[in-house]
């Protein structure tokens, strides 16, 4: 069974998570080290004894240590979105915009979480002075009891995790977490797709793609990096920096679920890469009676 974590955001990897699961392989002794964690749904699936959890995305790494802390609980949750789901309900649009702007001014983790799942299509942008842009998803009605109690159960399931583990959130630079790790860690790496459009929270560029690349290739860690290798319309060039042979790539399908209509939404090519051989097959469809690698 996967695991879904309580918040979503563009290019999850929740379909994924069978493959990436099986290409990690073999347990480690050190921690698992993740510097763009996004939403922590692979971490929250391979479920390593100790993470480091890091993300420049300042709001996703509040939420998840107010969990941590007991400070956001399922109780408060249900409670809040009960609430404000009922104003969005006779207000409509003109609500989401208000709680839009009251997250701006105050970063609250609750309306955090109510944008994040009211918004269009679940995405999570945001604009050059940080503040969340996302429109309304046009779902006045979105907050249904089944609905928040899927998202409670979320929270819920998210906080034993953390209860069971010793996990670490911290916003920090790509940069720093790497530097944090020694031969006895792993590394999973899922930046923002390079040569793609990107204001998930901050800029990325070519220099960023190529000093993370030399990073990893530099690492005694054993690392494994999830990037995009192609769609229908081109190719990831980014792919060139691997052709070593000290480096194993497989490739699996990835439907990617932005674009506006059905039209606009298509496959993507992964790519999986890392700094040792890549030996099982990486399937996407595994059944629900797979046991998740407890590390």
């Amino acid at each position: 069974m996967i695991l879904v974590p309580p918040i979503k955001c563009q290019g999850i990897k929740t379909k994924l998570v069978p493959s990436i699961r099986s290409a990690i392989q073999t347990p480690f002794t050190g921690q698992w080290i993740e510097p763009f964690c996004g939403s922590c749904v692979v971490a929250l699936n391979v479920r390593p004894q100790r993470a480091l959890l890091t993300d420049t995305n300042q709001h996703i790494i509040t939420f998840y240590q107010s969990i941590k802390d007991g400070v956001l609980t399922a109780g408060l949750v249900k409670e809040f979105l009960q609430q404000e789901g009922n104003t969005l309900r006779q207000q409509g649009g003109d609500y989401y915009y208000e709680v839009r702007e009251r997250f701006n001014t105050n970063g609250n983790s609750l309306d955090f979480l109510f944008l994040n799942r009211a918004c269009f299509n679940g995405v999570m942008r945001f604009n050059k002075r940080g503040h969340f842009n996302v429109p309304f998803g046009n779902k006045p009605d979105r907050f249904r009891p089944a609905y928040i109690t899927k998202i409670v159960n979320q929270v819920k399931m998210f906080k034993q995790v953390l209860d069971n583990h010793d996990w670490h959130f911290a916003v920090a630079d790509f940069r720093l977490s790497l530097a944090r790790a020694n031969e006895h860690d792993f590394i999973y790496v899922d930046p923002p797709y390079s040569g793609r459009h990107t204001d998930y929270y901050n800029t990325w560029d070519t220099a960023d793609e190529n000093e993370l690349t030399a990073l990893l290739q530099q690492s005694s860690s054993r690392f494994l990096l999830s990037t995009w290798h192609h769609n229908q319309y081109r190719e990831n060039d980014a792919i060139n920096n691997w052709q070593d042979k000290r480096f194993s790539l497989r490739t699996l399908e990835h439907f990617y679920h932005v674009g506006a209509t059905e039209a606009l939404r298509s496959a993507m090519t992964e790519a999986l890469i890392a700094n040792y051989p890549l030996v099982y097959e990486l399937e996407q469809k595994h059944s629900s009676t797979d046991q998740m690698p407890l590390f």
